[in-house]
């Protein structure tokens, strides 16, 4: 009987703890590395190179497989 009480407060007690610290974060930092990205692609053609572009398009690969 003890053992289903201590379950029950781990899956109702630490789930939304977990989903505000760790979920909200996880989704701001791959919010930053999606906007790098962006501001790299964007501004490759102002620069004229071509790496930006690679690497603006390896940072959204990174952002899409974290999301």
């Amino acid at each position: 009987k003890q053992a289903l009480v201590k379950e029950e407060k781990v899956k109702h007690g630490l789930y939304p703890r977990v989903v505000c610290c760790c979920r909200k974060k996880c989704l701001l930092l791959n919010d930053v590395v999606l906007i790098i990205a962006t501001l790299h692609t964007g501004f490759s053609r102002r620069a004229k190179s071509f790496e930006m572009i690679l690497t603006g398009h390896f940072l959204e690969g990174i952002g899409a497989g974290r999301s």
